[in-house]
């Protein structure tokens, strides 16, 4: 078994949902030497997270945003955790509802996403700033 691990800084990017497949792969040289294995991806942080969904049609991550934002509004009366901004608390409850990391089975080499997945970052933050990922990923 080869266990092989990446730390990756994903570049600043505003508000929303962005394919980030391309960074990540980039970060894994090693990928064509497993055969059959895992892959994990974890964000560093708690007010962005990680998630797999279309990569085709831009308007799918457009709609990801409206739907929560609408779900998570800002500024609701019962927050108390609001230091850093009206995005501050609704940017932790979205990072706990998609979550920190995301687990890609490896066949021959590849990432073995579907013909139509991608791997997101989901910035929550107006200002987010760079975001750190652990890629992990093992097999044979």
């Amino acid at each position: 078994m080869k266990i092989f691990q990446h730390h990756v800084t994903l570049k600043a990017r505003e508000r929303g949902f962005h394919l980030v497949t391309d960074e990540i792969l980039a970060a894994m040289p090693q990928l064509r030497q497993i055969n059959v294995g895992m892959c994990q991806v974890f964000i560093q942080h708690t007010s962005a997270s990680l998630t797999i969904n279309e990569n085709a049609d831009y308007t799918v991550r457009k709609d990801f945003e409206s739907h929560f934002n609408k779900m998570v509004p800002e500024r609701a009366p019962y927050y108390l955790h609001d230091y850093e901004g009206d995005d501050d608390m609704p940017a932790h409850i979205k990072s706990s509802i998609l979550g920190t990391s995301v687990n890609i089975p490896i066949s021959n080499g590849r990432l073995s996403l579907g013909t139509w997945q991608g791997i997101y970052l989901c910035e929550h933050r107006n200002h987010g700033g760079n975001r750190k990922c652990v890629i992990t990923f093992w097999g044979e």
